[in-house]
Protein backbone atom coordinates (compact mmCIF):
# COMPACT_ATOMS: atom_id res chain seq x y z
CA UNK A 1 0.00 0.00 0.00
CA UNK A 2 1.25 3.53 -0.64
CA UNK A 3 2.28 5.66 2.26
CA UNK A 4 0.32 9.17 1.79
CA UNK A 5 2.89 11.90 1.38
CA UNK A 6 2.02 16.25 1.70
CA UNK A 7 3.90 18.08 -0.93
CA UNK A 8 3.77 22.28 -1.32
CA UNK A 9 5.00 24.57 -4.08
CA UNK A 10 3.92 27.45 -5.82
CA UNK A 11 1.79 26.35 -8.92
CA UNK A 12 4.57 26.09 -11.92
CA UNK A 13 4.52 24.49 -14.81
CA UNK A 14 7.29 23.12 -13.96
CA UNK A 15 5.76 20.74 -11.24
CA UNK A 16 2.66 20.40 -13.38
CA UNK A 17 3.36 16.53 -14.56
CA UNK A 18 4.53 15.65 -10.65
CA UNK A 19 0.91 17.45 -9.28
CA UNK A 20 -1.38 15.37 -11.93
CA UNK A 21 0.30 12.46 -11.18
CA UNK A 22 1.60 11.87 -14.84
CA UNK A 23 5.02 11.79 -12.81
CA UNK A 24 5.13 9.98 -9.03
CA UNK A 25 7.54 8.95 -6.64
CA UNK A 26 7.40 4.79 -6.39
CA UNK A 27 6.25 3.92 -3.27
CA UNK A 28 4.09 7.21 -2.47
CA UNK A 29 0.41 8.87 -2.90
CA UNK A 30 1.22 12.69 -3.09
CA UNK A 31 -1.17 15.42 -1.73
CA UNK A 32 -0.04 18.11 -3.65
CA UNK A 33 -0.82 21.79 -2.28
CA UNK A 34 -0.23 24.98 -4.23
CA UNK A 35 0.33 27.89 -2.26
CA UNK A 36 1.72 31.39 -2.84
CA UNK A 37 5.34 31.31 -1.36
CA UNK A 38 4.95 33.74 1.41
CA UNK A 39 1.92 31.69 2.81
CA UNK A 40 4.60 28.23 1.94
CA UNK A 41 7.27 29.64 3.86
CA UNK A 42 5.12 31.15 6.93
CA UNK A 43 3.64 27.32 7.50
CA UNK A 44 7.36 25.83 6.86
CA UNK A 45 8.99 27.56 8.70
CA UNK A 46 6.99 28.01 11.72
CA UNK A 47 5.07 24.69 11.77
CA UNK A 48 7.32 22.62 9.84
CA UNK A 49 4.05 21.67 7.93
CA UNK A 50 4.50 19.65 5.21
CA UNK A 51 6.94 16.08 4.05
CA UNK A 52 8.21 18.04 1.23
CA UNK A 53 7.85 21.74 0.22
CA UNK A 54 9.40 24.58 -1.30
CA UNK A 55 11.84 26.40 0.74
CA UNK A 56 13.25 30.28 0.87
CA UNK A 57 17.22 29.63 0.10
CA UNK A 58 18.25 32.02 1.87
CA UNK A 59 16.18 31.55 5.03
CA UNK A 60 17.12 27.70 4.41
CA UNK A 61 20.28 28.96 5.25
CA UNK A 62 19.60 31.54 8.33
CA UNK A 63 17.57 28.45 9.73
CA UNK A 64 20.63 25.86 9.27
CA UNK A 65 22.84 28.51 11.28
CA UNK A 66 21.04 28.42 14.27
CA UNK A 67 21.29 24.87 14.56
CA UNK A 68 18.59 22.41 14.30
CA UNK A 69 16.38 22.14 11.05
CA UNK A 70 14.16 19.52 10.42
CA UNK A 71 14.36 19.96 6.73
CA UNK A 72 17.32 18.92 3.83
CA UNK A 73 17.80 20.91 0.89
CA UNK A 74 17.80 19.05 -2.69
CA UNK A 75 19.55 20.97 -5.39
CA UNK A 76 16.71 22.06 -7.34
CA UNK A 77 15.75 25.12 -8.09
CA UNK A 78 12.07 25.68 -7.91
CA UNK A 79 12.53 29.05 -8.31
CA UNK A 80 14.90 31.43 -9.54
CA UNK A 81 14.48 35.00 -10.50
CA UNK A 82 17.85 37.59 -11.68
CA UNK A 83 18.23 40.48 -9.24
CA UNK A 84 18.32 43.78 -11.59
CA UNK A 85 14.79 44.00 -11.78
CA UNK A 86 13.88 44.09 -8.50
CA UNK A 87 14.69 47.94 -7.28
CA UNK A 88 11.88 50.11 -7.51
CA UNK A 89 12.64 54.05 -6.51
CA UNK A 90 10.45 57.02 -6.21
CA UNK A 91 11.40 59.94 -9.24
CA UNK A 92 12.45 63.20 -7.02
CA UNK A 93 14.28 61.05 -4.62
CA UNK A 94 17.52 61.85 -6.46
CA UNK A 95 18.27 58.19 -6.96
CA UNK A 96 19.45 57.74 -10.42
CA UNK A 97 22.72 55.21 -10.48
CA UNK A 98 23.09 51.99 -8.13
CA UNK A 99 25.74 54.44 -6.02
CA UNK A 100 23.56 56.37 -5.51
CA UNK A 101 21.34 54.19 -2.81
CA UNK A 102 24.17 54.73 -0.32
CA UNK A 103 22.89 56.09 2.38
CA UNK A 104 19.55 56.30 1.73
CA UNK A 105 16.53 54.71 3.14
CA UNK A 106 15.73 51.63 1.42
CA UNK A 107 12.34 49.55 2.57
CA UNK A 108 12.25 45.64 2.57
CA UNK A 109 10.15 42.89 3.78
CA UNK A 110 12.80 41.39 5.81
CA UNK A 111 16.59 40.90 6.11
CA UNK A 112 17.00 37.61 5.27
CA UNK A 113 14.26 36.93 2.38
CA UNK A 114 16.84 35.46 -1.09
CA UNK A 115 15.96 38.30 -3.25
CA UNK A 116 16.72 41.01 -1.16
CA UNK A 117 19.87 38.42 -0.65
CA UNK A 118 20.76 38.11 -3.92
CA UNK A 119 19.73 42.14 -4.87
CA UNK A 120 22.40 43.23 -2.37
CA UNK A 121 24.70 40.97 -3.25
CA UNK A 122 25.34 42.30 -7.16
CA UNK A 123 24.89 45.69 -5.53
CA UNK A 124 27.92 44.74 -3.70
CA UNK A 125 29.94 42.40 -6.34
CA UNK A 126 29.04 44.96 -9.49
CA UNK A 127 28.56 48.84 -7.87
CA UNK A 128 30.48 48.80 -4.54
CA UNK A 129 27.15 49.44 -2.96
CA UNK A 130 27.52 47.49 0.75
CA UNK A 131 24.88 46.14 3.28
CA UNK A 132 26.53 48.67 5.49
CA UNK A 133 26.16 51.73 2.98
CA UNK A 134 22.33 51.44 3.05
CA UNK A 135 19.54 51.97 5.82
CA UNK A 136 17.52 49.08 5.67
CA UNK A 137 13.67 49.74 6.42
CA UNK A 138 11.46 46.56 7.07
CA UNK A 139 7.77 46.32 6.80
CA UNK A 140 5.02 44.57 4.70
CA UNK A 141 5.12 46.22 0.70
CA UNK A 142 1.39 46.79 0.04
CA UNK A 143 -0.10 45.38 3.32
CA UNK A 144 0.79 46.24 6.76
CA UNK A 145 3.01 43.72 8.04
CA UNK A 146 6.09 41.90 7.16
CA UNK A 147 7.11 38.84 6.28
CA UNK A 148 8.32 37.32 10.16
CA UNK A 149 8.40 34.02 9.98
CA UNK A 150 11.40 33.58 10.66
CA UNK A 151 12.95 37.29 12.44
CA UNK A 152 16.47 37.88 12.55
CA UNK A 153 18.49 40.63 14.94
CA UNK A 154 20.11 43.11 12.93
CA UNK A 155 23.97 42.13 12.15
CA UNK A 156 26.84 44.27 13.61
CA UNK A 157 27.44 47.46 11.69
CA UNK A 158 23.79 47.59 9.47
CA UNK A 159 21.22 49.86 10.12
CA UNK A 160 17.81 47.18 10.39
CA UNK A 161 14.35 48.98 11.75
CA UNK A 162 10.72 48.38 11.56
CA UNK A 163 8.16 50.41 10.09
CA UNK A 164 5.18 51.46 11.76
CA UNK A 165 2.60 48.70 12.44
CA UNK A 166 0.17 50.30 10.62
CA UNK A 167 2.56 51.65 7.48
CA UNK A 168 3.33 50.26 4.15
CA UNK A 169 6.73 50.61 2.00
CA UNK A 170 4.64 51.12 -0.67
CA UNK A 171 3.02 54.13 1.14
CA UNK A 172 6.23 55.43 2.71
CA UNK A 173 7.99 55.39 -1.01
CA UNK A 174 5.10 57.48 -2.25
CA UNK A 175 5.10 59.70 0.86
CA UNK A 176 8.86 60.25 1.03
CA UNK A 177 9.29 58.24 4.22
CA UNK A 178 11.55 55.65 2.38
CA UNK A 179 13.05 56.38 -1.02
CA UNK A 180 13.49 52.89 -2.65
CA UNK A 181 12.20 49.30 -2.04
CA UNK A 182 13.44 45.71 -2.87
CA UNK A 183 11.34 43.91 -2.90
CA UNK A 184 10.03 39.87 -4.59
CA UNK A 185 7.24 41.33 -6.68
CA UNK A 186 6.22 44.04 -7.96
CA UNK A 187 4.51 46.72 -5.90
CA UNK A 188 0.86 47.92 -6.31
CA UNK A 189 2.20 51.66 -6.35
CA UNK A 190 4.51 50.61 -9.35
CA UNK A 191 1.60 48.04 -11.16
CA UNK A 192 -0.71 50.79 -10.48
CA UNK A 193 1.51 53.14 -12.60
CA UNK A 194 2.01 55.48 -10.21
CA UNK A 195 3.57 57.98 -11.99
CA UNK A 196 6.69 58.85 -9.37
CA UNK A 197 7.68 55.03 -8.84
CA UNK A 198 9.89 53.62 -11.63
CA UNK A 199 12.73 50.26 -11.01
CA UNK A 200 16.09 51.85 -11.30
CA UNK A 201 17.01 49.88 -13.97
CA UNK A 202 14.09 50.01 -16.19
CA UNK A 203 15.53 48.09 -18.92
CA UNK A 204 16.80 45.36 -17.17
CA UNK A 205 16.72 42.58 -19.31
CA UNK A 206 20.26 43.16 -21.20
CA UNK A 207 21.95 44.02 -17.83
CA UNK A 208 20.78 40.65 -16.23
CA UNK A 209 21.81 39.09 -19.48
CA UNK A 210 25.12 40.20 -19.62
CA UNK A 211 25.40 39.32 -15.66
CA UNK A 212 24.73 36.37 -16.52
CA UNK A 213 27.38 36.33 -19.35
CA UNK A 214 30.08 37.31 -17.15
CA UNK A 215 29.45 35.95 -14.02
CA UNK A 216 27.88 32.58 -15.11
CA UNK A 217 25.24 32.81 -11.66
CA UNK A 218 21.26 32.76 -12.40
CA UNK A 219 20.05 33.24 -8.58
CA UNK A 220 17.88 30.66 -7.40
CA UNK A 221 14.95 32.30 -4.80
CA UNK A 222 13.68 28.47 -3.78
CA UNK A 223 14.65 25.53 -3.37
CA UNK A 224 13.07 22.06 -2.02
CA UNK A 225 13.25 20.87 1.23
CA UNK A 226 12.98 17.63 2.35
CA UNK A 227 11.47 16.34 6.32
CA UNK A 228 14.65 14.25 7.98
CA UNK A 229 11.68 11.79 9.56
CA UNK A 230 10.89 10.90 5.55
CA UNK A 231 14.67 10.62 4.74
CA UNK A 232 14.87 8.38 8.14
CA UNK A 233 12.06 6.05 6.97
CA UNK A 234 13.17 5.42 3.63
CA UNK A 235 17.07 5.97 3.11
CA UNK A 236 17.18 6.39 -1.06
CA UNK A 237 14.31 8.55 -1.05
CA UNK A 238 16.14 12.01 -1.65
CA UNK A 239 17.01 10.23 -5.33
CA UNK A 240 13.26 9.23 -6.20
CA UNK A 241 12.22 12.98 -5.44
CA UNK A 242 15.11 14.05 -7.13
CA UNK A 243 14.45 12.85 -10.05
CA UNK A 244 10.54 13.16 -10.05
CA UNK A 245 11.06 16.89 -9.71
CA UNK A 246 14.02 16.69 -12.97
CA UNK A 247 11.28 14.68 -14.66
CA UNK A 248 8.44 16.75 -14.23
CA UNK A 249 10.72 20.09 -15.19
CA UNK A 250 12.02 18.13 -18.35
CA UNK A 251 8.06 17.65 -19.29
CA UNK A 252 7.19 21.15 -19.46
CA UNK A 253 10.11 22.31 -21.49
CA UNK A 254 9.01 20.94 -24.96
CA UNK A 255 5.65 23.06 -24.72
CA UNK A 256 7.68 26.36 -24.50
CA UNK A 257 8.79 25.80 -28.22
CA UNK A 258 5.14 23.89 -29.80
CA UNK A 259 4.08 26.58 -32.05
CA UNK A 260 1.27 24.48 -32.51
CA UNK A 261 -0.72 26.22 -29.19
CA UNK A 262 1.64 27.84 -26.82
CA UNK A 263 1.79 27.06 -23.55
CA UNK A 264 1.94 30.40 -21.80
CA UNK A 265 0.09 33.39 -22.89
CA UNK A 266 3.08 35.25 -24.13
CA UNK A 267 2.69 35.87 -28.15
CA UNK A 268 6.73 35.38 -28.85
CA UNK A 269 7.06 32.40 -26.41
CA UNK A 270 8.68 30.33 -29.08
CA UNK A 271 11.13 33.39 -29.65
CA UNK A 272 11.51 34.27 -26.27
CA UNK A 273 12.56 30.75 -25.40
CA UNK A 274 15.01 30.01 -28.43
CA UNK A 275 16.72 33.21 -27.42
CA UNK A 276 17.10 32.32 -23.81
CA UNK A 277 18.59 28.95 -25.21
CA UNK A 278 21.02 30.90 -26.84
CA UNK A 279 22.34 33.08 -23.94
CA UNK A 280 21.76 29.89 -21.50
CA UNK A 281 21.75 26.52 -23.46
CA UNK A 282 19.08 24.24 -24.08
CA UNK A 283 18.80 23.04 -20.01
CA UNK A 284 18.76 26.88 -18.94
CA UNK A 285 17.00 25.94 -15.69
CA UNK A 286 19.45 23.40 -14.73
CA UNK A 287 18.70 21.17 -11.45
CA UNK A 288 21.52 19.41 -9.46
CA UNK A 289 24.26 20.53 -7.84
CA UNK A 290 26.85 20.98 -10.20
CA UNK A 291 25.16 22.68 -12.77
CA UNK A 292 23.84 25.42 -10.27
CA UNK A 293 27.57 25.15 -7.95
CA UNK A 294 28.63 28.62 -8.97
CA UNK A 295 25.57 30.00 -7.94
CA UNK A 296 24.63 28.17 -4.95
CA UNK A 297 28.47 29.25 -3.63
CA UNK A 298 27.49 32.94 -4.32
CA UNK A 299 24.58 33.16 -2.79
CA UNK A 300 26.54 31.35 0.31
CA UNK A 301 29.37 33.93 0.17
CA UNK A 302 26.26 36.82 -0.39
CA UNK A 303 24.46 35.42 2.81
CA UNK A 304 28.03 34.58 5.08
CA UNK A 305 28.89 38.72 3.87
CA UNK A 306 25.39 40.32 4.59
CA UNK A 307 25.46 38.90 8.29
CA UNK A 308 22.92 36.25 7.60
CA UNK A 309 25.36 32.95 8.76
CA UNK A 310 28.18 33.12 10.62
CA UNK A 311 30.46 31.73 8.03
CA UNK A 312 30.19 30.10 4.36
CA UNK A 313 28.42 26.54 5.23
CA UNK A 314 30.26 24.18 2.02
CA UNK A 315 27.57 22.96 -0.20
CA UNK A 316 27.83 19.18 0.32
CA UNK A 317 26.19 20.02 4.33
CA UNK A 318 23.30 21.97 2.71
CA UNK A 319 22.40 19.45 -0.23
CA UNK A 320 21.30 15.71 -0.26
CA UNK A 321 23.82 13.80 -2.38
CA UNK A 322 21.38 12.77 -5.41
CA UNK A 323 24.20 10.88 -7.19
Amino acid sequence: MPSPITICSGDYDRILAFKTGAVEIEGYTVDYLNLAPPETFKRLFTEQAFDISEMSFSTYLLARARGEWPYRALPVPLSRVFPHNSIYVREDSGIETAEDLKGRLVGIPNYHFTRGLCVRGMLADEYGVRVEDVRWRTGGVDTPGGLTYLPMEPPPGVEIEAIAGDETLGGLLISGGIDAIITYRDPAVFTERHPRVHRLFPDFRPLEQDYFRRTGVFPVMHVIGVHERLLQADPGIERRIFKAFADAKAACLPRLTDLDALAVTLPWLVAETESTMELMGRDFWPYGLEPNRVTFETQVRWSHQQGITPRPEPLADLFLDIT
